[in-house]
């Protein structure tokens, strides 16, 4: 987005820029038998004080989570489990409040899969990982916009983690190939103030598909590979809008928009909460046994299989202010410590501790907030030193930069397309088709969203699994038990010890209509703008 200046001489040297880069929060790894899974609190909170625009990208915290190989793979072999919270470019009813996206990447990004009916592009002739996820959960609508948090989360925590479940049977052939599926459906769940509980999971041939073109591939990815335990913590900002400019001596200087981080009332940010790592003895184990003829189990997470990591005050990598012509490598670093202290507040609970002359508080209805330096002056030892970004005070950056009129101002509001899926009566989203609908929900971003009733089976996701007549009614069966037996209002990850859980939105929650209790799921099939935010 262009940076604007209400200026009659605007200085000629203000660039376009951006704030890029990592904030990690270090950790103990877990031992190598902790392999399946983990689950995080992390902090959800309103990075931005103005939403600048599409250009804006960053995630809070999260991480990677890549299978496992005990040998280097023959070939390169990108593919994870990273979505969390966070802005994303391609957002279309973006608000202050982030959403949360499920990010799978299937083999070095070909495809990716945000949740249920939602993924890489946006053309459903190539649907590209848009049918890689299936709907678990009855109660909860997934839009494909994102999984929207209730509006106003102010450092609220955000519970959430993967673990695989055994819903669908290993199958020694792909699509019609000579190479094997595994079984491992890595389910998404949820700790939050109004919901609990699994909600949507991975498809195995979201992940095994590739090695259908290429047998090298087979048994390479997340459907059969075990998690790997050597995973990084991290905030990663793609886009936060900057400004630079020099003063008439040659000095640079940069101004970023105004960015918050929460605060508690002693003066600490709560950021990342009781990170948790899984044994298959932690839910696989004995839903493997219930599912297979055993005695049911209640989806809580066995403590004795559940890894809780102890978080370091280490600093690592962070922020740095990018310029269109300058390499990554040579991108001058801000310098962060100067004002944000990384502190473990308790073993299993990291964040920051503020400067209280560098940084000013802000309390809002939902919450405190810490606001940080606006402007930097670049610092350097030398020629050949990139330098650092020190933070300064408004008044020592020279009037003659122009960087105090700089606004970083939200774009003119266009109307956004609503996300359409097929018509077509043949398609698989009218072949079976729905049983029940169609419904609305009025989202807190502004938008609508257009949703069925499916039987769990015949959801276009998994009519698009690469599973057979047989295969699906043996998952609808499996799946009717979980619905049954699994609520929503009680734990399955372990609970936070700190702070307040966040919300998501009050209107995705739903109840399936009479007779459609177990065994049916809701799926959105358009999400548009509201009437009141079409002009």
């Amino acid at each position: 987005m262009p940076v604007t200046a209400h200026r009659r001489t605007p200085n000629p040297t203000i660039q376009r820029a951006h704030i890029g880069g990592y904030i990690l929060g270090p950790l103990v790894q877990a031992p190598e038998e902790y392999n399946a899974g983990f689950s995080i609190y992390s902090a959800a909170w309103p990075l931005l004080e103005e939403y600048p625009g599409p250009s804006f990208q960053s995630g809070l915290f999260g991480t990677w989570m890549h299978p496992h190989h005990e040998q280097r793979p023959p070939v390169k072999l990108y593919s994870d489990i990273e979505g969390g919270l966070g802005w994303w470019r391609d957002t279309r009813f973006a608000t202050l409040t982030p959403k949360f996206i499920m990010g799978g990447v299937a083999l070095n990004f070909v495809a990716w899969a945000n949740g249920p009916g939602a993924g890489k592009g946006r053309s459903w002739l190539e649907p590209k990982g848009k049918y890689g996820v299936a709907q678990l959960s009855p109660w909860v609508l997934w839009p494909p916009d994102g999984l929207n948090l209730k509006q106003g989360t102010c450092g609220q925590l955000f519970g959430y983690g993967y673990l695989p479940l055994p819903l669908i049977n290993t199958k020694a052939t792909t699509a019609g190939k000579n190479v094997p599926t595994g079984d491992q459906c890595w389910t998404l769940f949820l700790n939050t103030a109004n919901f609990k509980g699994p909600v949507a999971f991975f498809t195995p041939y979201f992940w095994s598909k590739p090695s259908v073109d290429d047998p090298r591939l087979s048994g390479m990815f997340l459907d059969a590979r075990p998690s790997e335990t050597k995973r990084t913590f991290a905030m990663e900002t793609q886009y936060i809008p900057c400004a630079v400019a020099n003063d008439s001596k040659g000095n640079t200087y940069a101004r970023i928009a105004r960015t918050r981080f929460p605060i508690g009332a002693d003066g600490d940010s709560v950021l990342l909460h009781r990170i948790t790592s899984y044994s298959k003895r932690a839910l696989w184990d004995g839903v493997r046994g219930w599912l297979e003829g055993g005695a049911p189990v209640d989806g809580t997470i066995d403590p004795e299989g559940a890894y809780l990591h102890d978080l370091q005050a280490r600093e690592g990598a962070g922020w740095s202010v990018c310029l269109p012509d300058v390499p990554r490598e040579e991108r001058a670093p801000i310098a962060m410590e100067a004002f944000a202290r990384p502190v473990v507040i308790d073993s299993i609970t990291y964040g920051f501790r503020w400067d209280e002359k560098s940084v000013s508080r802000i309390d809002t209805a939902d919450g405190a907030l810490v606001v940080l330096p606006e402007y930097y002056r670049l610092a350097k030892t030398g020629k050949e030193d990139k330098g650092k970004w020190v933070a300064v005070s408004a008044q020592a950056v020279p009037a003659d930069t122009g960087l105090a009129e700089v606004t970083f101002a939200p774009p003119t509001p266009t109307p956004q397309a609503p996300y359409v899926t097929p018509d077509d009566p043949d398609s698989c989203w009218r072949k079976p088709g729905p049983v029940a609908g169609p419904f609305e929900a009025r989202l807190g971003d502004g938008s609508v969203v257009t949703y069925y009733w499916y039987r769990f089976a015949d959801q276009p996701a998994l009519l698009n699994a690469d599973l057979s007549d047989e295969e699906r009614e043996e998952l609808q069966r499996r799946v009717e038990r979980i619905h049954r037996h699994w609520t929503c209002d009680r734990d399955y990850l372990p609970p936070p010890t700190t702070g307040t859980l966040a919300e998501i939105d009050p209107a995705l929650l739903v109840n399936p209509p009479a007779g459609l209790e177990f065994g049916y799921v809701p799926i959105a099939t358009r999400q548009a703008p509201g009437k009141e935010n079409e002009s």
